[in-house]
């Protein structure tokens, strides 16, 4: 049986066992085949689980649109962040030249790369709509290096399951599977509509992750780390948001 009818006959028995029998049985069928988000608990998880499992078997590979540059926002939307401090003053006035990533867990070679070194890495832009939960959207382009040249890089080890990816501001963290850690548009990104990102839109560095919500592309990004137990983080549901309500998987 080829990868793609197989994903078909999952898919579609995950999606009539919730039809049939509710989402309690379609979650176990999806925990069957490894397709469990880390906050699968609770009286959410089973549709947050149907949710995860379906898309990443009818998407993993699938593309957010990209636009024309005609259609980039005028003026797009920088929602208000806390005041980021002293230190990152510093670290702005210096042109963010001591600004590091931090890479560590399960890899072969950790690293810690500047901004410069991270400049030097193979580049990709897209221009892709942003949405937030809140209702907003604009559409921008963003440039930088693909997360998967960073991991490969550093070696990630087979037994990675997800990156976690960590802000300057020290509450806000989040996570990805390799599904999305790998996607081609997947950026670590410095530069948006063809400038340096602006500090209100994430600046120095932004993860970019295209095809979920706006809350998974994490502003001020100083550290990534790659592991195969999510569970050891926070409260083990996966990223900051899901402890104050919000899904792990945000796919748009």
């Amino acid at each position: 049986m080829s990868i793609l009818s197989r994903r078909k006959l999952i898919t579609t028995g995950i999606v009539a066992t919730a039809g049939a029998s509710g989402l309690v049985v379609a979650a176990k069928l999806a925990k069957r085949y490894g397709l469990i988000p880390p906050d699968s608990g609770g009286i959410y998880g089973p549709g947050e689980t149907l949710t995860y499992a379906a898309q990443r078997l009818l998407t993993r590979h699938s593309l957010a649109r990209e636009f024309s540059r005609n259609k980039i926002s005028a003026k797009p939307f920088a929602n208000e962040v806390a005041p980021l401090g002293d230190e990152f003053k510093r670290f702005q006035q210096g042109a963010f030249a001591d600004w590091r990533l931090v890479v560590d867990g399960l890899a072969a070679r950790p690293a810690s790369f500047s901004l410069a070194e991270l400049k030097s890495f193979p580049r990709r832009s897209h221009i892709t709509m942003i949405q937030c939960e809140e209702g907003w959207s604009y559409i921008a382009e963003w440039t930088g290096v693909p997360l998967s040249h960073v991991l490969e890089r550093v070696g990630a080890l087979p037994q990675v399951r997800y990156v976690v990816y960590r802000s300057f501001q020290p509450d806000w963290w989040e996570s990805i599977d390799m599904a999305d850690a790998l996607h081609p548009q997947t950026l670590l990104t410095y530069e948006m509509n063809g400038g340096e990102l602006p500090v209100g839109f994430g600046g120095p560095l932004r993860m970019r992750i295209s095809r979920q919500l706006g809350y998974k592309s994490l502003k001020y990004v100083t550290r990534l780390t790659l592991t195969d137990n999510i569970k050891q983080f926070g409260k083990g549901l996966g990223s900051a948001e899901p402890e104050g309500g919000y899904a792990w998987y945000a796919g748009a």
